[in-house]
């Protein structure tokens, strides 16, 4: 495995181990970023899911943002699951930021709205938002915009080529009955989002998800999936080696990791089905607390930059935030994270206001028995 890979392969895990779970970059000097004059007082902290990923940032981007700007970058390592948000908002009442700006899965996007722990974004601020796809801004319920397209990632059907030579057109694939005991799916409702891929798929999209009886009625299609699951996995890792040793040869998985380990010589597919790739993401977010808005505006419009996202793509593995026309990437660069395929947006709302319901008619007619 080549060094780009490894670090590509364990940022890819460290991010999203955080919200469930060495080509050069082209065009990064002529950003049109405003020079500064000397450096801010002090530094901004910029929060980001640790290990390997918080690396690849201390290496690829903030040093070059330093570099336009003149302000100093304080990464600050994010701890896993909402331990980040339950810090962020006991520090914000006594009117401290552990981190100005950081990295937020979409779920706690919700959850901190409630205390209104975000601050409301100026939009004329970050010229470049312009840029982004829409499903990459983040509003409160009063349209005021809390969050900006951070990272994002895809979860495809994934198989191994040596038991199936031919690639799956369809997520329906995973049903069929000669499948039986051979698939590998993410354990839980929250990270799996198999609601909103069996939804697409069967029920026409989303939609079905407003009410519980619609829930109810794709839980049941879920779990006629249940005699072809040979393993519903929370250990990325685990799956993995099953899937490229052709134990478990079909399922649910990450494309960017399935199509290094293609990379690497195992014998791995990563498809994006007709009815598209799941996409998650991570959102920039401002704390009520921070003193350094004006900075941290300056921060995300540099992120929302087309260099800056091909160079994250490039460099750090994740899917661009902003439209692939602007982008300098290759078809295979491109490819390597993303796809021109519609995605399947996850409805992130039904796992804040039905969590406890969802988890519990989860257990019951998919994971349990």
């Amino acid at each position: 495995m080549t060094k780009k890979n490894e670090t590509f392969r364990k940022a890819g895990v460290g991010r999203r181990g955080f919200i469930a779970g060495s080509a050069a970059a082209a065009g990064v000097a002529a950003l049109g970023f405003p020079s500064i004059t000397g450096r801010a007082a002090a530094p901004l902290k910029v929060g980001v899911y640790g290990g390997y990923f918080k690396d690849s940032f201390d290496e690829h981007i903030f040093p070059d943002f330093t570099k336009k700007s003149g302000i100093a970058i304080e990464s600050v390592a994010e701890p896993t699951g909402e331990a980040w948000l339950v810090q962020l908002e006991q520090s914000a009442k006594a009117g401290v930021a552990p981190a100005d700006v950081s990295m937020i899965s979409q779920v706690a996007m919700l959850k901190g709205q409630s205390s209104k722990l975000w601050a409301g974004l100026d939009m004329a601020k970050i010229p470049n938002s312009k840029n982004l796809l829409p499903q990459f801004v983040h509003k409160y319920p009063d349209g005021t915009v809390d969050g900006i397209g951070a990272v994002a990632w895809f979860i495809t059907l994934v198989t191994n080529t040596d038991v199936y030579p031919k690639a799956p057109e369809s997520w329906a694939e995973m049903w069929k009955p000669e499948h039986k005991d051979r698939i590998g799916l993410l354990a839980l409702a929250s990270n799996s989002f198999l609601l909103e891929i069996t939804a697409t798929t069967f029920f026409g999209g989303t939609k079905v998800l407003d009410t519980e009886e619609g829930i109810v009625k794709v839980l049941g299609k879920i779990a006629e999936l249940k005699p072809n699951v040979k393993l519903w996995y929370r250990d990325e890792g685990q799956f993995q080696q099953a899937l490229q040793a052709g134990e478990i040869p079909m399922g649910q998985y990450y494309h960017d990791v399935a199509g290094l380990a293609a990379a690497d010589g195992f014998p791995v597919r990563t498809t994006f089905p007709k009815e598209g790739g799941l996409s998650d993401s991570g959102c920039w977010a401002l704390s009520r607390a921070s003193k350094e808005a004006e900075n941290a505006h300056r921060f995300i419009d540099y992120m929302c930059q087309p260099a800056i996202q091909a160079t994250m793509s490039r460099k750090i593995g994740t899917a661009p935030t902003v439209d692939r026309k602007i982008l300098d990437l290759s078809d295979e660069e491109f490819g390597a994270v993303s796809s021109d395929i519609p995605p399947i947006i996850p409805r992130y709302d039904i796992y804040q206001t039905k969590g406890d319901w969802l988890d519990q008619k989860w257990t019951e007619m998919v994971v349990g028995g």
